[in-house]
């Protein structure tokens, strides 16, 4: 990459919103480009999202086989969602999700890792969280299963055989994904991890 654009500074010229839907926006944004051309840029605004790697003490990871649309499949997930609750933090979205979708709540939280999910044209943050110390709750007052969860299974699987079905190509959620080889490492390696409430 050329000496010249690396101070360069990317203005926004122009920006037209072109969509406003339920849970994603999309805005057209003209940008100054290096070399003094512009181009257009598609943003998706999304809420951004947590996922939780919960690890049972036997080393066993919690994982949800929901359908997802989009891809016209189901995938092999960690338990997570939209934060879309206002003002509620995304540890709390994080404690509140694993209640929700996997009947579960924990004593000891961690951040591992925070990604941005498809940044060629999407702002999604996703805070994916270890969650350790596990035990059994009940669902949230006011929560109700419904749509593709009514289907959702659960399943509890070693964590190691986890990390290899990622290679192995049978789980694909870039969540899972990314939450999984990070918890493998960290169990391997020790890291020091954020403080649970960073961003």
């Amino acid at each position: 990459m050329p000496d010249a654009a690396a101070g360069h500074e990317y203005r926004v010229l122009a920006s037209e919103d072109v969509f406003d839907g339920h849970v994603i926006s999309l805005r057209r944004d003209t940008v100054a480009m290096p070399g003094g051309g512009e181009s257009v840029r598609e943003v998706v605004r999304h809420p951004g999202a947590v996922a939780v790697v919960a690890l049972d003490d036997e080393g066993r990871v919690v994982l949800l086989r929901q359908y997802r649309h989009p891809v016209g499949a189901y995938l092999w997930e960690l338990p997570a969602g939209l934060r879309d609750a206002d003002g509620e933090p995304p540890l709390a979205t994080a404690k509140r999700e694993l209640a929700e979708e996997a009947l579960l709540a924990a004593e000891r939280w961690s951040l591992l890792t925070t990604t941005y999910s498809t940044p060629g044209f999407c702002d999604e943050l996703v805070l994916v969280y270890l969650a350790e110390g596990l035990r059994d709750v009940a669902r949230p007052d006011g929560f109700t299963v419904e749509h593709e969860e009514l289907d959702m299974t659960i399943e509890r699987v070693p964590l190691a055989d986890a990390v290899q079905r990622v290679f192995d190509g049978d789980i694909r959620n870039s969540a899972a994904v990314v939450g999984l080889l990070a918890a493998a490492q960290a169990r391997a390696t020790g890291p020091r991890l954020r403080d649970v409430d960073a961003t």
